[in-house]
């Protein structure tokens, strides 16, 4: 079977299943990607980049639409010269939303399409209005954000969605051709085990006090200000608490300060922090980051209605407590006292409450990690997912329908 992969950063959600398909005969696979994307995945690629920038003085609910087409249309002639060489994918496996699919049947109409559909935007009862009242011109922008996606949806053969909440935000008449198929947690790697964390000259093990806390950014979407609250007010509880935080600082979800600062600088400047017990590690390997929710008391993932994040999974699957935020993702997966603790997304009190229960020894923290390790080892790991996600694209690709 010949695979051609579509994806702006690949190999992003499909890197277990790529390196699956390596050892498995008679499969040929192909990768277009932005010519941008550094990373190196094993796999022959086919670049493609933007002839030029967004129009300046578009429609600001035409921006998301406008990138699409010109990534589109940059996939497209970077293809084209593979479709003359005769080569012909028997299924493309494409991240929607991002552009680079919408042409792909005027290259090969009969090539079987299956779309990862992370997200589709809706402006009431999600992610745009939960941190804040919106108008009419947010409500508007949202709604146009899911025209490339709405674009696959019109040409895909079969869909699928991580988590059955992602699955949900798309209407009810267009879900009947999407599956819940989430791309898989390596729990091999992600296990309990000994570790040592080094942030500078001090080395945190099991042994010490450490809660953790990880996103791509510190921002509202994952409730850092929210968290960075709570820290303050377990820092006066607990003398010997120390904190790990993983990520950037930046915005990668929603809007940034008005005041040109990030949410970082913010909280260091107006909270009473002490500082040298806040460790922040920016982006960590792998190995760090296991090593992180191997010896953490309590890991913190906080999040408003949106894309459930890897690492909460890859924490769980540690074997790691979690302290998450009582909204839809996270509830999907994780059961209140049963293999893990939730708090009210917006009450610092609460938050701070139900980690410091956890550094009281109130709750049965050995229980927790290993009925929350059993969850991602029953439901997600490897090798229940990689041979369904392989079941799916031969369907797709011989035309059968694959089952929800």
């Amino acid at each position: 079977m010949r695979i051609l992969f579509l994806h702006n950063n690949f190999p992003g959600q499909y890197r277990r299943i790529a390196q699956h398909l390596k050892s498995v005969d008679g499969v040929e696979m192909l990768a277009g990607t932005l010519k941008s994307n550094a990373q190196q995945f094993g796999i022959r690629r086919i670049d493609y980049a933007l002839h030029r920038e967004v129009t300046p003085a578009i429609h600001p609910m035409l921006i998301v639409t406008e990138r699409a087409v010109l990534t589109a249309q940059a996939a497209f002639q970077a293809l084209y010269s593979l479709k003359k060489s005769g080569w012909t994918p028997d299924l493309v496996c494409a991240h929607s939303g991002w552009g680079p699919s919408l042409l792909i049947k005027e290259l090969w109409p009969q090539t079987k399409l299956l779309s990862l559909f992370e997200w589709y935007y809706q402006p009431r009862g999600s992610d745009t209005d939960f941190l804040e009242e919106i108008d009419h011109n947010v409500a508007a922008r949202a709604h146009f954000k899911n025209v490339p996606v709405l674009l696959d949806l019109a040409s895909m053969d079969w869909g699928t969605s991580p988590t059955e909440w992602q699955r949900r935000q798309f209407p009810p008449h267009l879900r009947h051709n999407i599956s819940v198929l989430h791309e898989g947690v390596d729990t091999d790697f992600f296990c309990p085990g000994p570790a040592r964390v080094t942030v500078g000259d001090r080395t945190f093990t099991e042994d010490d006090e450490v809660i953790t806390y990880v996103a791509r950014g510190m921002e509202p979407y994952r409730g850092f200000p929210q968290f960075m609250a709570a820290v303050e007010k377990l820092q006066k509880r607990r003398p010997n608490l120390h904190v790990l935080i993983a990520g950037q600082d930046r915005t990668a979800y929603g809007r940034t300060r008005e005041d040109g600062k990030t949410h970082r600088e913010h909280a260091l400047a107006t909270l009473d922090l002490d500082t040298s017990r806040v460790h922040f590690m920016g982006l960590v390997p792998l190995p760090t980051l296991r090593d992180m929710f191997r010896i953490t008391r309590a890991h913190v993932y906080l999040t408003v209605p949106f894309v459930l994040s890897w690492s909460m999974l890859e924490a769980m699957a540690t074997g790691a407590v979690i302290v998450g935020s009582k909204t839809p993702p996270v509830e999907e997966l994780v059961r209140h006292g049963e293999n893990g603790i939730l708090a009210d997304f917006f009450d610092v009190d609460d938050i701070a409450e139900r980690i410091d229960e956890i550094l009281r020894g109130d709750v049965d923290c050995t229980s927790l990690g290993q009925v929350s390790r059993r969850t991602i080892v029953d439901e997600y790991a490897l090798p229940h997912i990689l041979p369904r996600q392989w079941a799916m694209m031969q369907a797709v690709a011989n035309g059968e329908r694959p089952p929800l």
